[in-house]
């Protein structure tokens, strides 16, 4: 049994999350406790040692990322539980993290939960994907993305990344370090993640970052860093140059 703790200053949030996973998993997980605030899912953590924390970003004493900064061994899985809060679901999303939206949907409940039973929570990589998502929910100036391909999980600064293509659902990120990175979203799901101030989508399969735009040219191209060559489509011309070079 997965033994999971649920974490929502809201009490109807929690007992609807308590029903939602004793009807559907009831085999699979058994709920040990249930909190909150931050320093009550603190003790009820190191008291029960939790393969799994449903948790509530925003919590009655501070927040999700101010409760993980005190555990210092997260041997857990974690399933975020926002409402419509952007801020808060691009900061999951930059930082690679699973979440479900409210007010709460069986489908993606039950999709959420199965995808935590089917893998063991690694600490290093969950550290570094929390740590990622906690710099941009409190606004750090340099941003990082975690990117994550077959075998390795990259924290990568935004401004090492000089522009991104696509292939279906397949997106390679190109890097000052001269690396390749290819993971499996589609360029939409990436263009999601980026700072929109820094990231501009000139073509159906390609972002740029314009911070490492050198010129644009008479073939319909722009020429960035490392001498790349990155497609300017016809209709979004007059939106790319606009955004990169006034």
């Amino acid at each position: 049994m997965i033994k999971t703790i649920i974490i929502d200053d809201e009490d109807y949030i929690r007992f609807d999350v308590r029903e939602r996973t004793e009807e559907f998993f009831p085999k699979e997980i058994t709920i040990v406790a249930e909190a909150a605030s931050v320093s009550e899912a603190v003790q009820a953590i190191d008291k029960h040692q939790p393969n799994l924390l449903l948790l509530d970003i925003d919590l009655g004493d501070g927040t999700a990322f101010d409760l993980l900064e005190q555990c210092p061994d997260k041997n857990f899985d974690i399933i975020f539980i926002t409402g419509y809060d952007h801020h808060a679901i691009k900061a999951i999303k930059v930082g690679a993290l699973d979440y479900i939206l409210k007010p709460i949907d069986d489908t993606e409940f039950k999709e959420a939960i199965q995808k935590a039973l089917a893998h063991t929570p690694q600490e290093q990589q969950l550290e570094k994907l929390l740590e990622v998502s906690s710099e941009f929910f409190r606004g750090v100036k340099d941003k990082r993305v975690i990117l994550k391909t077959a075998d390795t999980v990259y924290a990568v600064y935004e401004n090492d990344i000089i522009y991104c293509r696509s292939d279906g659902n397949y997106t390679t990120f190109y890097t000052q370090q001269m690396e390749k990175i290819v993971v499996s979203k589609s360029i939409k799901k990436i263009e999601e993640i980026l700072s929109e101030d820094m990231f501009i989508r000139c073509h159906q399969s390609y972002i740029v970052n314009k911070k490492h735009v050198l010129k644009y040219n008479k073939n319909g191209v722009l020429v960035v860093n490392l001498d790349f060559k990155v497609p300017v489509s016809s209709r979004r011309k007059d939106y790319a140059l606009k955004r990169i070079f006034d």
